[in-house]
C-alpha cells in the first residue's frame, strides 16, 4: 500500500499516480487507486465523470462504506479506483471533530474482503497539502513515494515532507518507510533540472529512482482525453518513462520483501 504524496502542488503527483497504476496493472497485478484529493483529478484522468463517482472516498472515510461498494472499474483492465467526489472537499473539516480521525482510511482498508489470488497493489493519491486527508494516507500506507519536480522550490519543500514522515513514524505509523523519490518534469535542455537531480541524488542517494519522467506534451494532453498517457500515446517518451518506472517500482518492492523475510 503506497501513498503518493508531496505537499507542493503541480509536481506531477496525480499524473504519476494514474500512469504508475496503469503500468502496474498492465503487468498483471490487481491495482486499486484511491483518489484522496478533493480536486478529483485522478478520477478525471481515468475517464470517470463526476456523475459516475458515487460517494467515493468521502463514503469510505465518513460513512464507513465498504471498498467493494465504492470502487469503480476504469478503462484500464485490472485497475479500479475509489474516486473523489465533490463532498470530499468538506471531509477535512468534518474529520476534525471525529475520534481516531487519523486512522479512518487505515480502518476502512482493514475492513476489505480477503484479497484475490493475484497480488493487489493499492496506490493512494494524496492532496497537495499536509492536512488530515494526507495524514490519513500516510497512516494507512506501508510506504510513501514522492514525485519531485525538477525545480528549486520543489526540492526545498521536500525537507518539510521528510520531517512530516518522521513525525508520522514516531507517533502514528512506525512502519512507514520512504519507498523512493521520482524526478518529474525533467528537461535535459535546462541546467536547473540537472542541478536539482544531482542535489536530490546527492542528499537522498539510492532513494531516488533511476527512472526520470521527462517534460512531455503527451503527458499533459492525456488527462483532457480521460486517459493515462500510456493509453493515449504509448510510444511517447512520457509513457515509456512510466513503464520503466513501474518495472523499477516492482524491483524495489521485491528487494524489500526479500530483505524483510
Amino acid at each position: 500500500m503506497i501513498a503518493i504524496a508531496n505537499q507542493k502542488g503541480g509536481v506531477g503527483k496525480t499524473t504519476t499516480a494514474i500512469n504508475l497504476a496503469t503500468a502496474l496493472s498492465a503487468s498483471g497485478l490487481d491495482v486499486l487507486l484511491i483518489d484522496l484529493d478533493p480536486q478529483g483529478n485522478a478520477s478525471t484522468g481515468l475517464g470517470l465523470a463526476p456523475s459516475d463517482r458515487g460517494a467515493g472516498t468521502y463514503g469510505l472515510l465518513l460513512d464507513r462504506q465498504s471498498i467493494q461498494s465504492l470502487a469503480r472499474p476504469t478503462i484500464v483492465p485490472n485497475l479500479t479506483v475509489i474516486p473523489a467526489g465533490a463532498d470530499l472537499a468538506g471531509a477535512e473539516i468534518e474529520l476534525v471533530g471525529e475520534n481516531h480521525r487519523e486512522f479512518r482510511l487505515r480502518d476502512a482498508l482493514s475492513r476489505t474482503e480477503a484479497p484475490t489470488e493475484r497480488q493487489r497493489i493499492t496506490l493512494i493519491d494524496c492532496p497537495p497539502s499536509l492536512g488530515l486527508l494526507t495524514l490519513n494516507g500516510l497512516v494507512a500506507a506501508d510506504a510513501i513515494l514522492v514525485p519531485l519536480q525538477c525545480e528549486f522550490f520543489a526540492l526545498e519543500g521536500l525537507t518539510q515532507l521528510t520531517r512530516t514522515i518522521e513525525r508520522v513514524k514516531q507517533s502514528l505509523n512506525p512502519t512507514l518507510r520512504l519507498m523512493g523519490i521520482v524526478l518529474t518534469m525533467y528537461d535535459r535542455r535546462n541546467n536547473l533540472s540537472e542541478l536539482v537531480a544531482a542535489d536530490a541524488r546527492g542528499f537522498f542517494g539510492e532513494a531516488v529512482f533511476e527512472t526520470v519522467i521527462p517534460r512531455n506534451i503527451r503527458v499533459s494532453e492525456a488527462p483532457s482525453h480521460g486517459k493515462p498517457v500510456i493509453l493515449y500515446d504509448f510510444r511517447s517518451p512520457g509513457a515509456q518513462a512510466y513503464v520503466r518506472l513501474a518495472q523499477e517500482f516492482l524491483q524495489r518492492e521485491r528487494k524489500y520483501a526479500k530483505a524483510a523475510s
